[in-house]
């Protein structure tokens, strides 16, 4: 005997594709900001009021698109899964006055309203069709079994309200917030729309698609830069257009800011001789990269490339930390269909070109993704090869993914040869100087002493050779292994060991006849810095309770902080709980004395009468147990996102070494240091303008 028997979906269904097939805010406001680019909108408006406060909280999106009559609203809005905007698709009839090819064909990105409210009223009107209002709560989907039990009324409204004077468009208003929003994820969230359209391309075109994002808490959008005032500070740029096996177009440009006077603009197209030999793509194999096995199109590829170097950055940024902070976190290669970005390429989570891998391998010559801001152009008809997922996280990687990849890949790494020549200029004649680089800068000194003097052509060849050896190894362990070797090496010895053998070198070239003496320091030199890139020290963990550690830094240091009249209030014995972590002793012990060493500098430094440092200890953050170190000294001399960089120091004579080793020690322990703000911890008031250091250690149940 046979049954027959259907799906009975249930109502909360329509609740699990908001929470689950949306990972997050920003990609639920990506989808409805789509949705208005898929109605042929120009602009999106997108308002966020009280957002801090769920209850009262209020998301407002708007757009001038073609708008929806009862019939669309009725048989395909609330059809779950529909297939209207894919079959309009497969079957060419696009009616877009744009000639947009729909983004979304999945049926679910009206969903990403859920996401972010259990409330929400829609608003639209079509050209000559009345205005329609409905409204959905989404809690009665979880109370309700089934979907048929849950009705959905729709109002038409004999007079337009919200679009007046035959307007069109679509609204649609968010309340009962499900998430109190912090100053975090607005910007998260500004970030990502401002970077919805391709930040490489002009928006004045008659069938342009923007955003514009209004908050009530302006103070928390302060510092972000929008695109257009980023672009002028990209010294590369490049332009290339793949088609095939082949780079069909390329154009690179080198663009110095008006205050290098010492360097020219250049540009380099595809007639360029060098050019020419490198047009036909290859893997590393060898092998042929061919987009022409599957629909992929013409790839149009454009990018902007950036030197974070601090000195090259004075020459013409007057916000510099804005451009970097910008450039961490909108950095990156982006794909774009048919101008609107296909989400989340590029963003600081998916370096989908592993970029940071390959930098790795050879870290001076090779573009990160926060020296780039790019992006990668496909056209919808052209590349049906490449299919979005579900969840509309980037697209299947299958092999067209793949080969995509590896052109793109190919093209980065010819724009980045000339990029490199150009790289090398602007170092030679606006490079370091001995105070922020010393060991680079003595290496140029060398050069330019062996250039002059050695007249032997062989001879000169050779050390300039060992010397470029040098200087790469040098900034291998300096980018690079650092992380890894930091908190076992003693970088202050690996320095202090360079600077001698190239200090005598200078001499030697100068003073004496040049002979077989000056290849073997070189060769030394080159040794002794090769052995360093690969030394790493591992170090024992243990339990230890923090209290201790802090009683032996201090009498580690007790003569000093006699001998400077320091008081130390040391408040963390009164501080009661659970204070042990386990960590490599030595390293912590050397961690809270760099600290206290900078202090008792800083202190002597500011001529303070009674000099104090006040130590705590705390569990108050939910996820650390944190030491807490401040001194009644001066405060910070320079932003503390730069004192923890290598060789940065605002000391006369400071190696700037001390607090960069104490953060890579602290990630080694999965912990992190520091620098809170007055009023973050509970710090007496004769403190409020010293220096606050903290060492946070996870704690034993954050690691689980």
């Amino acid at each position: 005997m046979k049954e027959n028997y259907i799906f009975k979906p249930r109502a909360r269904l329509l609740l699990q594709l908001g929470d689950q097939l949306i990972r997050n805010e920003s990609i639920a406001l990506l989808e409805l900001a789509k949705n208005s680019y898929d109605a042929d909108a120009t602009i999106v408006n997108i308002k966020m009021e009280h957002i801090d406060k769920p209850d009262k909280g209020i998301i407002i999106i708007e757009d001038d698109g073609i708008g929806m009559d009862m019939d669309i609203l009725r048989n395909v809005w609330l059809e779950p899964g529909s297939d209207y905007k894919e079959k309009l698709y497969l079957e060419g009839r696009i009616k877009s006055k744009y000639g947009r090819v729909p983004l979304g064909e999945k049926g679910i990105g009206r969903f990403a309203a859920h996401k972010l409210g259990n409330e929400i009223e829609l608003i639209s009107r079509k050209e000559n069709s009345n205005e329609i209002y409905l409204r959905i709560d989404w809690t009665s989907f979880k109370d309700a079994k089934y979907l048929e039990e849950v009705p959905i009324s729709i109002n038409k409204r004999t007079k337009s309200k919200d679009f007046t004077d035959n307007k069109t468009g679509t609204k649609i208003i968010i309340r009962k917030l499900k998430t109190s929003w912090n100053h975090l994820m607005v910007r998260e969230i500004f970030r990502s729309l401002n970077s919805l359209c391709s930040p490489c391309s002009p928006f004045d075109a008659p069938d342009s698609f923007g955003v514009n994002f209004d908050t009530d808490k302006t103070e928390w959008l302060k510092g972000l830069l929008l695109w257009k005032e980023v672009k002028d500070y990209a010294l590369f740029k490049a332009e290339c257009e793949i088609e095939e096996d082949e780079i069909k177009k390329f154009r690179y440009r080198f663009t110095p800011w008006s205050s290098m006077k010492k360097l020219q603009c250049r540009e380099i197209s595809e007639d360029n001789m060098e050019v020419k030999k490198l047009k036909k793509m290859v893997d590393k194999d060898n092998q042929s990269i061919n987009l022409s096995r599957f629909q992929i199109g013409r790839v149009k590829f454009e990018a902007f490339i950036f030197d974070r170097g601090s000195k090259i950055l004075s020459l013409g940024v007057q916000d510099k930390k804005g451009l970097k902070d910008y450039l961490d976190a909108n950095g990156g290669i982006r794909v774009y269909r048919d101008g609107v970005r296909v989400y989340d390429y590029g963003e600081p989570d998916n370096d989908w070109l592993n970029l940071g891998i390959r930098r790795i391998n050879i870290p001076t010559k090779r573009i990160s993704n926060n020296l780039i801001i790019g992006a990668v152009h496909l056209q919808r008809d052209g590349s049906k090869d490449l299919i979005e997922k579900t969840n509309r996280e980037g697209f299947i990687e299958n092999e067209a993914y793949e080969t995509l990849q590896k052109a793109i890949l190919y093209t980065l790494h010819k724009i980045e040869i000339f990029r490199n020549l150009d790289k090398e200029k602007i170092r030679t004649f606006y490079g370091p100087t001995p105070s922020s680089e010393p060991v680079i800068s003595s290496i140029n000194d060398l050069k330019n002493i062996v250039d002059k003097k050695v007249k032997d052509g062989n001879l000169k060849d050779e050390i300039t050779g060992y010397l470029k050896r040098i200087e790469d190894d040098y900034r291998y362990i300096n980018e690079t292994l650092l992380k890894s070797a930091g908190a076992g090496l003693n970088l202050s010895v690996v320095i202090h060991e360079i600077e001698k053998i190239i200090a005598e070198l200078k001499k030697v070239v100068e003073k004496e006849n040049l002979s077989a003496r000056v290849v073997s320091l070189v060769k030394h030199l080159s040794q002794l810095v090769e052995g360093y890139s690969t030394l790493i020290r591992g170090t024992g963990k243990k339990t230890e309770d923090l209290k201790k550690l802090i009683d032996q830094a201090i009498f580690n240091v007790e003569f000093r902080l006699k001998a400077h009249k320091i008081h130390v209030i040391k408040d963390y014995l009164q501080s009661d709980g659970d204070f042990t972590v386990k960590c490599a002793r030595n390293l912590i012990i050397g961690s809270i004395l760099n600290i206290i060493d900078n202090s008792i500098w800083w202190l002597d430094y500011g001529d303070i009468k009674q000099q104090k440092i006040f130590i705590s200890i705390s569990n108050e953050l939910p996820e650390f147990t944190t030491i807490i170190i401040v001194d009644n000294g001066p405060g910070f001399a320079m932003p503390t996102e730069e004192i923890t960089k290598p060789f940065v120091s605002a000391k006369p004579d400071g190696m700037g070494l001390g607090l960069h080793i104490t953060k890579e020690i602290m990630e080694a322990h999965g912990g992190e240091l520091m620098f809170p703000e007055w009023g973050e911890f509970l710090i007496p008031e004769e403190f409020r303008n010293g220096s606050i250091v903290a060492l946070a250690f996870r704690k034993k149940e954050a690691q689980k």
